[in-house]
């Protein structure tokens, strides 16, 4: 939000390049949109990120076969005329090197190919040309896991709508911090809405993951003799 990124945005954006390279950007919580209120404080923003994505050494890739397919998924973002390339450098066949785009929120909002997740470390910047503008990049958004919310006090009243609609698109909103790291606790919900879990009132983290693997079953007018065991109270078996 915009006065987050006036009182902190170098911190925020070498804080989004350390999450985004987590694990060779392997994660399933990498956060590889970023939207930014346009303007000097995005551009700088941008150069910081884009400094500490250079300084990354190449990763390992899990198989060789998602290597390829954050190789694929570079290479469509470098030919699509809508993302402006920053970082884009080549890397061996097993090993994935950190890739970094820009493009605008309207051209975003005009080509649902620039939505489409890269597995690996590779970073999409948006840029909005006022809080409404972001809005509506939100809006365009399919489920996610996650969503983050960098923001200060000052922030509160624009960000309030935002907060509404980045709650029916992901099933965990953090504001301040970065997603990558999943604590396992009771409340902890690592799920969403589709795409990113095909069962968008589960979660496979905390304590409402045990219905991933119950589901409701009505018993009626069943003999007591023939109900589970846990339904005529005997021990058991």
């Amino acid at each position: 939000m915009p006065r987050a990124l006036a009182a902190r945005g170098g911190e925020i954006a070498s804080g989004w390049a350390a999450s985004l390279l987590m694990g060779a950007g392997q994660f399933c919580t990498n956060p590889g949109v970023v939207v930014l209120p346009a303007g000097d404080r995005a551009e700088s923003f941008i150069d910081a990120a884009q400094e500490a994505l250079d300084a990354a050494p190449d990763q390992p890739m899990l198989t060789p076969g998602i290597a390829a397919a954050f190789r694929a998924a570079r290479e469509a973002m470098v030919a699509n005329g809508r993302a402006e390339t920053r970082i884009a450098r080549e890397s061996d066949p097993r090993h994935a090197a950190p890739a970094l785009f820009v493009t605008r929120a309207a051209d975003w909002l005009a080509d649902t190919t620039l939505h489409e997740e890269a597995f690996g470390p590779l970073g999409v910047v948006v840029l909005a040309r006022d809080v409404e503008e972001m809005q509506a990049v939100a809006r365009g958004l399919e489920g996610q896991l996650t969503a983050t919310l960098q923001i200060e006090e000052e922030d509160a009243e624009a960000t309030a709508p935002l907060l509404r609609t980045l709650e029916r698109k992901a099933g965990r909103v953090l504001a301040n911090g970065f997603p990558t790291g999943v604590e396992v606790a009771d409340a902890m919900v690592h799920g969403g809405p589709y795409p990113a879990s095909t069962n968008f009132g589960a979660t496979s983290v905390g304590t409402l993951s045990i219905r991933r693997f119950l589901r409701p079953v009505c018993f009626q007018n069943i003999p007591a003799a023939l109900l589970p065991a846990e339904m005529r109270g005997a021990p058991r078996p």
